[in-house]
């Protein structure tokens, strides 16, 4: 599989099933060439079948590259970045859950999950876009809730991006991550304000902002429920001093990030 195709795979998934206003974003900020993907966010458990490496994988068959490594202390979770030689091909952000330094029940209910899926179900790229890999209950995702929504959200949506990224540097008309911001509040988008609605300073070489998650429907055992799913980014990237602009992440500004998906 190309990476042309396995993000246009992930970008149809991620409409129908995770953030389906991404559309409607797409549409308002589209101007004379498709809009460039920054990067997507996958998200995971460090168990195995299914731990950061794994995800990576497919990603590092295709001539993706790892450039960074990133911890959050306080959400308890792993990052690398990943990158491909083409600089026209999105980065990838892939994170995971350190299940061993959650309480006793978080750990049970996720190494109960994990233990339905069989290597063969995450031998290919599909496994990417792919969704949950197990049944989960209303009991389970609320046990998870109260201790760590990423565990949640992960229970509850198994694989699929995340989130996209617009960057911010191709738009003409709003070259700047406020102009955006206002434009989508104008046009009725919900803004995560955590940290403010703008993350990171021309200082650290990346702004970045995002939408709040839709709420989309997910079956669980007992019934369907609204939750949290996926959100749209947007990113500006500023040059440094070798004139490149910056190719990584700040992890302070992820660790807000992540909340867009809060309920």
């Amino acid at each position: 599989m190309t990476p042309e195709k396995l993000f246009e795979a992930m970008w149809k998934d991620y409409i129908s099933r995770l953030c389906p206003s991404a559309c409607q974003v797409h549409q308002l900020l589209q101007e004379n060439e498709p809009l460039i993907n920054d990067h997507i966010a996958l998200r995971t458990f460090n168990l195995d079948p299914v731990k950061l490496d794994t995800l990576a994988k497919p990603f590092l068959a295709m001539g993706y590259e790892e450039k960074g490594q990133y911890h959050f202390e306080s959400k308890k979770l792993n990052a690398k970045h990943f990158e491909h030689p083409d600089p026209r091909q999105p980065k990838v952000f892939i994170s995971e859950l350190e299940v061993e330094h959650c309480s006793g029940s978080v750990q049970k209910i996720v190494r109960s999950l994990v233990a339905h899926i069989r290597p063969d179900m995450v031998s290919d790229a599909s496994f990417l876009y792919g969704g949950r890999l197990w049944p989960v209950s209303l009991e389970q995702y609320y046990i998870l809730s109260e201790e760590s929504e990423y565990a949640a959200w992960v229970a509850a949506h198994g694989y699929g991006a995340n989130h996209f990224t617009v960057s911010v540097n191709q738009l003409k008309k709003m070259n700047q991550i406020a102009e955006v911001n206002r434009y989508l509040i104008n046009n009725g988008f919900l803004l995560n304000t955590s940290g403010g609605e703008i993350k990171g300073t021309p200082a650290v070489f990346l702004e970045q902002s995002s939408t709040m998650a839709d709420k989309v429907v997910v079956e669980f055992t007992e019934a369907e429920l609204l939750i949290p799913g996926g959100f749209y980014e947007f990113a500006k990237r500023y040059p440094m001093a070798n004139g490149e602009l910056y190719p990584g992440f700040v992890t302070a500004s992820a660790d807000k990030i992540f909340e867009s998906t809060n309920h």
